[in-house]
């Protein structure tokens, strides 16, 4: 007997009692009601509680008629998850899994509601609740400190989880023209007087500021100082005449509108981007940024939503070898041990991997490249100069 067949047969095997109880007790009231009747000789007592008798009686046939719903239906459940361009793909395959895993194991329905944009956009629009997401998937753990900041996520976030929060990783890559016609092979190549570059911009998608960090510790993690990083980074930006919102709509720009020379992208969404029939040489540099994308729980609004233990199933759920299978098939990096060992020859060996950690850690990141006034606003200001 199957786990659902089993609990329909104790749902109506409670049905059955309890029928029999009730009918028991009120055989039991009749009787007595006949005495207490006789005793007053107040017929008004006898019909009111006829139609009490009448009225239990007709309801215990309402819900045997209604069967097992009433008693081992669950109502539905809904998640909200809210995460970055790119992860569409992925979650388009994993989360069907779930929901079938947790309807075999709870006879319950969850009915996910879903949002992806760029990373930065979906992490302002958490805060200021515009999207009240019980679960984010982000592009960066710096997204996620934000919402911990503005007081949604409980400190300590990264150490509820395995592997530090992180669930799905990538590393940074080139894709150029067929044929490669600029000659580019590198990191450094990207700063030629000929070359126009795709890319997003960082205040509003995460993987601009992987890529930029990715520019920039090629430099200055292989032996540069910061003034020749600072050098560096500001000839690729003046040769990026466009900073779109995100991932998606750089690759949209590159592949589809066929503008520019050369786009920097996750490695993830250069495979998907084959798959769907745009395919082009690109280039895995030796010298590479972990891009590391983080799973958190938003603790006010599972608590205000009553999700919490459905959301935290579904979190365990991604780092299953189930779920880090299905982001393999798109080319993340798996954070699972045992899907990384049947997956780590489909990958570009990188020489030199290097971490946020490497570059700081994300606050001081944030700070020094990032906030008003920082690196990056340097840079744009200097390519209009």
């Amino acid at each position: 007997m199957s786990k659902s067949q089993h609990r329909a047969q104790l749902s109506h095997d409670l049905i059955v009692k309890t029928q029999i109880y009730v009918v028991r007790v009120l055989q039991i009231l009749q009787i007595s009601s006949q005495h207490i009747v006789r005793w007053l000789k107040v017929s008004r007592l006898r019909s009111f509680i006829g139609l009490v008798v009448v009225g239990a009686i007709f309801s215990i046939a309402i819900a045997s008629c209604s069967g097992n719903q009433a008693f081992s239906q669950p109502a539905d459940i809904k998640l909200r998850l809210v995460s970055f361009s790119v992860t569409k793909a992925a979650h388009d395959q994993i989360i069907p899994k779930f929901v079938a895993k947790w309807k075999q194991e709870h006879n319950q329905n969850v009915i996910f509601e879903q949002s992806y944009g760029g990373s930065g956009t979906q992490t302002a629009d958490v805060i200021a609740g515009k999207q009240a997401a019980d679960i984010v998937h982000l592009a960066l753990p710096l997204d996620v400190n934000k919402i911990q900041q503005a007081g949604l996520i409980k400190s300590g976030w990264e150490n509820r989880s395995p592997r530090n929060g992180i669930v799905s990783k990538s590393v940074a890559a080139i894709v150029t023209r067929e044929g490669n016609p600029k000659g580019i092979k590198n990191w450094a190549d990207l700063a030629k007087n000929d070359v126009t570059l795709i890319a997003a911009n960082p205040k509003t998608s995460g993987i601009a500021i992987w890529e930029f960090l990715a520019l920039w510790g090629s430099v200055t993690l292989t032996g540069g100082d910061e003034t020749t990083a600072l050098d560096y980074i500001t000839k690729v930006y003046k040769n990026t005449p466009i900073l779109t919102k995100d991932a998606r709509e750089a690759s949209d720009l590159f592949f589809q509108q066929n503008q520019g020379d050369v786009l920097i992208n996750y490695e993830n969404e250069i495979a998907l981007a084959e798959k769907s029939g745009s395919k082009l040489p690109y280039i895995v540099p030796s010298v590479n940024v972990s891009i590391d994308n983080p799973v958190a729980i938003v603790d006010k609004n599972v608590d205000q939503h009553r999700t919490r233990k459905v959301a935290e199933a579904f979190v365990d759920f991604l780092y299953s070898t189930e779920a880090q299978r299905e982001f393999a098939k798109l080319q993340y990096r798996p954070v699972n041990p045992t899907v990384t060992q049947e997956v780590v020859s489909q990958f570009p060996p990188v020489n030199t991997l290097f971490t946020s950690q490497d570059l700081g850690g994300w606050e001081l990141i944030q700070q020094k490249f990032f906030a008003n006034g920082g690196v990056f606003d340097q840079v744009q200001a200097a390519k209009k100069s």
